[in-house]
C-alpha cells in the first residue's frame, strides 16, 4: 500500500476515535446534567436545601452514583429522606454520604436505621417453609426504606435458625430464606447487584439464648462498605 495512502487512513481512523469519544462525553453531560437537575429538584422537595450533590467520582470522572454532602443542619431524619428520594430517581444507581463530622459514613447510619426497626419485631416465616408471613412483608418493606439511601453499598442478608432438626438441613433452609429475603428486597427497589445473601444454619445463635431458643431463627442485615466507583470515561445508562 502507498505510504502516504497507508497514512491517510491511520490518521482518519484517529479523528473517528477523537470525534466518537468527543460526542459520547457531550452525551455524558447532558445525561448527567438533566440527573443533577432532577436531584436537585428531589432535594428541594424534601427539604433538603444546603445538601450539595457531586457526580463526580474521587478520580472526577462522572458517575451515577452521586456524594452527598453538608445539610449537617437538618436532622436525621430529613437527611435520610433527601437520600432516598435521590437514590430513587431513574438512573441513578445509588447514592453515598461523604463522611460526618463525627467519622461515620451512610452505611454506619443505614445499619443503626435497620437495627432500630429489628429491635422489637422479627421477620417470621411459615414452619419449615420460606414464605414470609404478612407482617413480615410489611416489615420488610420498612427495611428497604431504611436500606434506601445505602443503594451502591454492599449488603449482606444473612438466615439463622436454632438447633433443632438436622444440621445440614438448616443451613440450606437458612440459605433459602436468605434467598427469599433478597428478592422481596429486590422486588422493593433495591438493586441485586451488590446485596448478598448467605445461611449459616444454627452456627451463630443469640448471645445469650439457648441454641435451641425459636428466637435464634431470624434474618440479619448488615452494610459493609460503600462500593467504590470504577473509573470509566463517561459512566453512561447501562443494564439494571
Amino acid at each position: 500500500m502507498n505510504p502516504r495512502r497507508a497514512s491517510m487512513i491511520v490518521a482518519g481512523a484517529a479523528l473517528s476515535l477523537v470525534m466518537s469519544f468527543a460526542v459520547t462525553r457531550a452525551q455524558g453531560l447532558l445525561f448527567i446534567g438533566d440527573l443533577k437537575d432532577r436531584a436537585v429538584a428531589a432535594r428541594d422537595a424534601a427539604g433538603g436545601r444546603g445538601v450539595s450533590i457531586t457526580f463526580r467520582d474521587r478520580y472526577g470522572w462522572l458517575t451515577r452514583h452521586p456524594t452527598l454532602s453538608g445539610g449537617k443542619h437538618l436532622s436525621a431524619e430529613v437527611r435520610k429522606t433527601v437520600a432516598a428520594r435521590i437514590a430513587a430517581i431513574p438512573g441513578i444507581s445509588g447514592v453515598s454520604w461523604a463522611r460526618d463530622a463525627d467519622g461515620r459514613s451512610v452505611s454506619a447510619h443505614c445499619q443503626d436505621d435497620v437495627e432500630r426497626i429489628l429491635e422489637t419485631r422479627t421477620i417470621r416465616f411459615g414452619e419449615a417453609s420460606t414464605r414470609l408471613e404478612p407482617s413480615s412483608e410489611r416489615l420488610l418493606g420498612e427495611v428497604a426504606r431504611a436500606l434506601r439511601p445505602c443503594v451502591g453499598s454492599v449488603i449482606a442478608v444473612t438466615g439463622h435458625t436454632d438447633a433443632s432438626g438436622n444440621q445440614k438441613v438448616n443451613v440450606a433452609l437458612s440459605q433459602a430464606r436468605a434467598e427469599a429475603v433478597r428478592s422481596s428486597l429486590i422486588a422493593r427497589g433495591i438493586p441485586g447487584t451488590n446485596l448478598r445473601a448467605a445461611g449459616l444454619g444454627s452456627a451463630r445463635p443469640v448471645q445469650g439464648l439457648d441454641p435451641m431458643d425459636p428466637a435464634n431463627r431470624r434474618i440479619e442485615f448488615s452494610v459493609l462498605y460503600t462500593a467504590p466507583v470504577k473509573p470509566t470515561p463517561i459512566d453512561t445508562p447501562g443494564p439494571g
